[in-house]
């Protein structure tokens, strides 16, 4: 992994860090999760146009999502479950909005991170930066939060091998990676579940006007979308046409806050190990943009409501799904 922007990299709200998660069941249940909603979100997730974190709640989110499948299916993107969008839906109403899941040590398993500082020059003293806790990777791992499995499991989640819990219905159907891929990469699609069999992107393209990535097949159709943050009025986003490089999987981040206009004062450069909660997230697509580069968070309920320092950040679950999908050479286009 010698990319030049994993080491150069000047392109995401570098400091800012999610609230710790305290004891397993303390997160806050959501005020309203819509059983209904939540069916809607886990089939776009499944379908490949995710509507970011699965809360069971409308929003800016799943609207965009919408958007992307109506686009797809060739029906008026309203961004609402109109009576066209509720007949296109229904062939796949046989995926279920959540399943029970049985807890086992590798699924409860670290390592973990906790506490997680936020200053680079301390987290470059860590190992990794993982996860914090079972509940986080949970999160992660079945596209959603703490506080979503929690108000899921009625409040009780107690986190031991055996116990069954209510999970949003994203389980990767097909595990079957390409053996020539990683090990420890194959083990992070399976823990983020991510399944092996996608579709293959002949180019991507950026709009900051909806603050999305889609991705589009040789014939020019649409097959996947997902929710992204992108540039700031420091750091914009570069408009125009660029490539993916290639990948750099659970990669480390080389911080200089040179490159940084909000860097604070004293600070030097540091070597951040790799780990989901690391600042590009689970996996880094290089751009022929230099510096540039589309990739993961350790934040994906800001996905779309915040600012980076140029790049394209994705949910950790999406990022990995996009990685699959491109190969080096894909067009990335990054449009207003």
């Amino acid at each position: 992994m010698t990319r030049k922007s994993i080491l150069l990299a000047a392109c995401l709200a570098f400091g800012a860090s999610s609230p710790l998660v305290a004891a397993p069941a303390q997160p806050q249940a959501p005020s309203a999760l819509d059983q209904a909603v939540l069916h809607v979100q886990v089939i776009l997730d499944r379908l490949g146009f995710s509507p970011g974190v699965l809360d069971g709640k409308p929003g800016m989110s799943l609207t965009a999502a919408l958007k992307g499948f109506q686009q797809s299916r060739g029906l008026s993107a309203s961004g609402k479950l109109d009576k066209p969008t509720q007949a296109a839906l229904k062939q796949y109403a046989n995926m279920p909005a959540t399943q029970t899941i049985t807890l086992t040590p590798a699924i409860l398993g670290g390592p973990f991170t906790n506490p997680l500082p936020k200053q680079p020059a301390e987290q470059a003293k860590l190992p990794q930066l993982g996860y914090r806790n079972a509940m986080e990777k949970m999160g992660e791992m079945f596209h959603t939060t703490p506080a979503v499995l929690v108000a899921l499991n009625s409040g009780d989640t107690r986190l031991t091998p055996g116990v069954k819990i209510t999970v949003p219905a994203v389980v990767a159907v097909n595990r079957n990676y390409d053996p020539k891929l990683p090990e420890k990469w194959r083990q992070t699609l399976s823990t983020l579940n991510v399944d092996a069999q996608q579709p293959q992107a002949a180019k991507v393209v950026v709009d900051k006007s909806d603050s999305v990535l889609r991705a589009y097949d040789a014939n020019g159709k649409l097959i996947a979308q997902f929710q992204a943050t992108m540039g700031s009025k420091h750091d914009p986003l570069p408009i125009g046409t660029w490539k993916i490089l290639g990948p750099a999987y659970n990669p480390p981040f080389h911080y200089n806050p040179k490159l940084f206009w909000d860097a604070k004062k004293g600070e030097k450069k540091a070597t951040l190990p790799p780990g989901p909660n690391g600042p590009v997230g689970v996996v880094w697509l290089d751009l022929s943009k230099e510096h540039y580069g589309i990739h993961g968070t350790p934040e994906p309920t800001t996905i779309g409501r915040a600012e980076s320092h140029g790049c394209i950040r994705l949910a950790n679950w999406n990022v990995a799904r996009l990685a699959m999908m491109v190969k080096p050479g894909t067009p990335a286009i990054f449009q207003e």
